[in-house]
C-alpha cells in the first residue's frame, strides 16, 4: 500500500497479488480499527489493553525520543494519546502499546527524512490496522511515498524496482516496545493503580499485583 499525503483514495488495495502496496491518505480511512488485542494470550486477572496507559515519561523512554518531541507531536495531531488525552494542567496523558509503537516508527522516519504528510497518513494506517497485522508488516520509503510490506517477496520486489530505500520492520519495533515497557511502569485507567514493569502482555506483573 502506498501513502501519497495527499488526500486522494486511489481505491482500496486488492491484497491478491505480490508487490508491494502504496498507501494512499483516503484509503487508509478505508479500514475499520480491529478491537484492540494483546500480541499473546491474555492472563488471568489482567486488565485489558484499552484499560492500561503509560505516562509520557514512559512512552518517550520505551520510543527513544524526547519529551518535547513527543508534547509538540501531541499538540500538533501527528500522535495523539489514545487512552487518555491531557485536559488541562494537571491532567497526564496516557498513551496505548500500540502508540508508542507508532511514536518509534514515527522517530525513524522523521530521521530518515520521510515527508512529514507521508508520515501521517502512515499513522492513521497503523491505528487502523490490528494488532496482528502490524506483527508481520514492513514499511518501506523511498522519502517521497511508503510503501506496506507483508511479505519477504513484496520487500524484494520494491528493493528491485530502485524504489525502497529505507524499511522499518513493525514485528520488530514492537517487540522492542514490549521489552522496554516490560521494564517500566503502566497505570490503569479506572483504578489509577501502577503497573510496575507492565505491557499488554505481562505475567510478571499481574502476579506481582495480585501479590500485593
Amino acid at each position: 500500500m502506498r501513502i501519497t499525503g495527499d488526500g486522494t483514495t486511489g481505491g482500496t488495495p486488492v491484497r491478491s497479488g505480490t508487490g508491494p502496496y502504496p498507501l494512499h491518505g483516503g484509503a487508509v480511512g478505508a479500514a475499520r480499527r480491529q478491537p484492540e488485542s494483546t500480541p499473546v494470550g491474555p492472563v488471568d486477572d489482567e486488565p485489558a489493553p484499552e484499560q492500561v496507559g503509560y505516562r509520557g515519561p514512559t512512552a518517550c523512554a520505551a520510543a527513544g525520543i524526547t519529551y518535547r518531541q513527543l508534547d509538540y507531536w501531541a499538540r500538533t495531531g501527528l500522535v495523539e494519546p489514545s487512552v487518555r488525552p491531557a485536559y488541562g494542567s494537571g491532567t497526564q496523558r496516557l498513551y496505548s502499546f500500540r502508540d508508542v509503537v507508532i511514536l518509534k516508527i514515527v522517530k525513524r522516519f522523521l530521521d530518515t527524512g520521510v515527508a512529514l504528510q507521508n508520515i501521517r497518513t502512515a499513522v492513521q494506517h497503523l491505528h487502523d490496522r490490528d494488532l496482528a497485522d502490524l506483527e508481520r508488516m514492513t514499511l518501506m520509503s523511498d522519502g517521497a511515498t511508503v510503501y506496506e510490506c507483508t511479505s519477504p517477496d513484496q520487500v524484494v520486489s520494491l528493493l528491485q524496482g530502485g524504489q525502497g530505500v529505507f524499511g522499518i520492520a513493525v514485528g520488530v519495533v514492537w517487540r522492542d516496545v514490549q521489552s522496554a515497557l516490560s521494564q517500566l511502569h503502566g497505570e490503569r485507567v479506572d483504578t489509577g493503580e501502577t503497573l510496575v514493569g507492565h505491557n499488554p502482555t505481562d505475567e510478571l506483573a499481574a502476579r506481582r499485583n495480585r501479590a500485593v
